[in-house]
């Protein structure tokens, strides 16, 4: 085991791919000489050239429609979105393309592509840059999508991405970069599918995911000392939600609250009531609390872009008159 950054966990599950299956290539706006954004391919176009290594230009349509076409033909692409708002434009070739091609040609083709980049609300970031887009991509048949949270679910998440024959988008938030952790040194794989109870507990529910885990932890330790038991979820697969581990923990604890960095109207959360509502109403002694980001553009001004997304003590003060 050794400690590394999320972007260097990142930059090892490409580097290990691409040097086991020459059909593994990235793309992208300065993946190249630059390293990427966040420098998760730094030096990697030393190491195997400007072709597999491939910068782009600022045409997100036309390079996710290229990297699809490879895909069809047998390569592995793995896209990097400078930041994800910008695949926004990119959401044609997505949702009709990618999302589709392996159903309307009847299996003929398989899509073996990942796309994958920063997102979430950073720091001053302004509005369009602090978008996040997983209930987006999450209504569009054909996809998986999943979203990383530690350095050690990044890489594993990340190899089993690039194996799979399946369109997957890797949703990367832009403060977790610098979040540094143990990864173990041998190889290894994490199911995209399956969400991860980070701890067990007997009073409460909590599901979350990405940036997220993190100020639920920090709230568990308050919530902790005042005598309560969470339990706590981190989704990671967004698609398809591994809605049996929440049945699981549900029938333990019989209360829910969601923790999201998403918007409200519409977000995971709005999907997770549904088929909680759907498979297993009857284990809730409560109804679900649902704590999610304000349904505006975030803005640029810090203390107005902090007021937006939820934090530590609001968890705590949902636990406490949840389970009064």
């Amino acid at each position: 085991m050794g400690k590394i950054f999320l972007f260097d966990a990142l930059r090892e599950a490409t580097d290990e791919e691409m040097e086991k299956d020459s059909s593994v290539f990235v793309l992208g706006e300065d993946v190249g000489h630059y390293g990427g954004s966040y420098k998760v391919t730094k030096d990697l176009h030393v190491k195997y050239g400007d072709l597999r290594i491939l910068d782009t230009p600022i045409a997100e349509n036309s390079f996710m429609g290229m990297a699809i076409g490879a895909a069809m033909t047998g390569l592995r692409p793995i896209v990097e979105g400078m930041n994800m708002s910008f695949l926004l434009l990119a959401f044609n070739q997505i949702s009709n393309n990618a999302g589709m091609l392996r159903y309307t040609s009847g299996g003929n083709f398989k899509i073996p592509l990942v796309i994958r980049g920063p997102g979430g609300v950073g720091k001053q970031l302004g509005a369009e840059h602090s978008q996040r887009l997983e209930a987006y991509f999450q209504a569009i048949p054909g996809l998986k999508i999943v979203a990383c949270s530690t350095p050690y679910n990044a890489k594993g998440l990340l190899k089993s991405a690039i194996r799979d024959d399946n369109p997957v988008i890797l949703f990367e938030h832009v403060l977790l970069y610098n979040l540094k952790d143990e990864v173990p040194s041998q190889e290894y794989f994490l199911p995209l599918d399956k969400a991860e109870v980070v701890r067990e507990g007997s009073d409460v529910t909590i599901v979350t995911y990405s940036r997220m885990r993190h100020h639920v932890m920090q709230a568990v330790d308050i919530l902790i000392c005042d005598g309560y038991d969470p339990e706590v979820i981190d989704l990671i697969s967004l698609k398809p939600i591994d809605i049996q581990s929440i049945i699981n923990s549900l029938k333990q604890t019989h209360h829910l609250i969601i923790v999201e960095e998403c918007m409200k109207t519409g977000g995971i959360a709005a999907e997770i009531i549904a088929q909680i509502n759907d498979n297993c109403f009857d284990l809730l002694d409560a109804p679900v609390v649902r704590l999610s980001s304000q349904d505006i553009p975030t803005p640029y001004n810090g203390n107005l872009e902090k007021a937006t997304v939820v934090h530590p003590q609001q968890i705590v003060d949902s636990v406490r008159m949840l389970l009064s």
